[in-house]
């Protein structure tokens, strides 16, 4: 498996061409992980999606934190909340 990651700023988004780049160089590599911070640019996705020879994941900054959190990778707890939901059963046997 070949990595890229890139810390590209908002709005510095990843081309086609980046992609390019990257399965050029994978070689004997078969499967590869694009990482950024910001987004993939139409083309790049399309380009990603139509590759044939390559098995590409493309992540961008917002799968990146969905991952983070999901895998609990360079978060620190801080604080819980307790969400409460209305026991209607509970009122539906007061007024019985």
């Amino acid at each position: 498996i070949y990595i890229q990651a890139k810390r590209y700023s908002e709005g510095n988004n990843v081309g086609r061409p980046e992609i390019q780049r990257f399965i050029g160089a994978m070689q004997k590599a078969e499967k590869g992980v694009f990482i950024t911070t910001s987004k993939f640019t139409k083309e790049a996705l399309e380009f990603a999606n139509a590759e044939t020879r390559k098995h590409i994941r493309l992540v961008d900054g917002d799968s990146l934190v969905d991952l983070m959190i999901k895998h609990s990778v360079g978060l620190e707890k801080i604080k819980e909340y307790v969400v409460y939901k209305i026991n209607e059963d509970f009122f539906r046997d007061i007024e019985q």
